[in-house]
This record gives structure tokens, sequence and C-alpha cells, in this order.
């Protein structure tokens, strides 16, 4: 990937982003999924889900709305952003079905990552298949979403792309849970103590952008960091996520949004950066 050079419009035009980001975002993701629906022939599909409740009216007329294309046209590469300062912790965790997805929720505390000053704690984990975010129109086939809170309510998302292949360590350990709720109609289930540091990044390696929540009420001013390294899943690992929901949905992945005027940050750490 080339190296580009950002015109001054655009640099004051993501600065500009940034400190819109610094006032709070209160809207979290919905917990009860079953009000919309992610097909676009049903009239509660994404091109309409701005119009079912009021306070969702951003999936309709937001300006920086998720999931993007990171596509290299938008991406400038930059080494000052700093890496990923996780620090998670074991906490209990329990899997909650949503309506469109398996949500796994840390009731206890399970640590947090640090952005630019601001620690975001680890609220929950879940899964899009295929992904929602695409790099360079290529899209995957799982992508992981770690939603985070900061004590003033700004929200920050690391996002994991998938492909089939070997199997994810951290969904290996779900798996008899999955399977034990794959024929119930329950909507949520303990599942003891999880570390989630079992969640691999396996690359100091990210995307950032400002962007929103990828269902509703997509709420705007979410801290996007993506890893650029795509793990791998298996399929039935993927099918174990999708078939304890019941949905009549094939996938449950947002269609891309327009870009419009943002760009992409790829940071890449300096050869000296320990």
């Amino acid at each position: 990937m080339a190296k580009l050079q950002m015109k001054p419009l655009f640099c004051i035009l993501f600065i500009v982003i940034i400190l819109q980001h610094s006032r709070p975002t209160k809207s979290q993701e919905v917990e009860d999924e079953s009000e919309f629906s992610y097909s676009e022939n049903n009239e509660r599909g994404p091109s309409r889900w701005g119009e079912i409740h009021e306070e969702w009216g951003a999936c309709s007329n937001g300006t920086m709305q998720s999931p993007i294309d990171m596509f290299n046209q938008r991406v400038q590469i930059v080494s000052h952003l700093g890496k990923l300062k996780r620090s998670y912790k074991p906490a209990n965790a329990a899997l909650k079905n949503r309506g469109h997805d398996m949500m796994l929720r840390f009731d206890g505390e399970a640590g947090a990552i640090e952005i630019n000053g601001t620690e975001y704690a680890l609220q929950q984990c879940h899964w899009h298949s295929p992904s929602e975010h695409t790099i360079n129109g290529r899209r995957f086939d799982l992508e992981a979403h770690l939603v985070h809170k900061s004590a003033d309510g700004k929200i920050s998302v690391i996002g994991i792309m998938y492909k089939i292949g070997r199997p994810d360590p951290f969904l290996l350990s779900l798996e008899e849970h999955l399977t034990a709720i794959t024929d119930t109609t329950e909507a949520e289930r303990a599942v003891g103590v999880m570390n989630p540091r079992g969640i691999k990044f396996g690359s100091r390696k990210y995307y950032r952008y400002i962007g929103s929540l990828t269902v509703p009420p997509c709420t705007e001013n979410v801290v996007w960091s993506f890893v650029q390294k795509v793990r791998t899943v298996t399929r039935e690992q993927v099918r174990l996520l999708r078939v304890p929901v019941h949905d009549d949905s094939d996938a449950n992945a947002r269609p891309l949004q327009p870009i419009n005027e943002r760009w992409i940050q790829l940071f890449r750490p300096d050869d000296k950066e320990n």
C-alpha cells in the first residue's frame, strides 16, 4: 500500500471529526434486535431502520455511518496514533441472544483500552457474518466487535476480521455453550469467567476512523480501531454463532455506508518502536 499524502483541507477535517467525538455518545446498541431486519426486502430492513423509531433517525440521515469500505485511496499511513493499550482481565460473562446475534456480555470489570488518554471499559463482544466492513472491496467470513464505553459515555469499538481456516481459540472456548443453546429459545446463558485477552489481535497495525454503531440507534462519533491482520475461523464456528439465534436472516451484516468526506488512518509502528 503506497503512502498517501493528505491535503491540508482533509487534515483539518479529520481534526474536526476528532473534536466532535469529544462530545459524549449516549446511545448504546439496542439489547433487543427483534424490531429490525437485515433483509432489504423487509419493511424493517436496513434502509428503513431510521423510520422505525425517532431515536433511530441517524440510521437514515447520519453522515458518519458504519460500516465502510477501507480502501487504499482513503487511507493515510501514520505512526503517531500509538499501539492499542489493553488492560483486559478475566470476568464473569454471559451469552445473550439479542435476536440477530449472540453477544458475550461481561458482567464484571473486564478491563479497558486506552485511546488518546481516554479509558474505555470493555462491555461486550458480538459477531457479524459475513463481515460488515470490507478492505479494498473484499468482504470476509466473520467480523467481531469489542464494544467499549468511557466513564462519560463515549463509545469505542475494536473490530477484527476472520476468513475460513484454522479454528479460533477463543471461539473454541465458547463452542460447548453455543452448542448447548442451539435448540433452545433461551435468551441468556451464564458461561462463567472468561478472559477477553483470549480474543487475539495478532498485529499492532490497525485502521482508525470515526463512524457509528452498525445496529440501531446507529449512534455516531464512535471511535473505530480495526485490526489490520485477518485472522481465521472455521465454518462450523461461524455456523455456531448464527444457529442459536433462530432468526430468518442468512446474514447479520449491515450494508456498506457512504464514506462521505472521511479519511481512514492506518497505524504502522516505527521500526524503532518496541
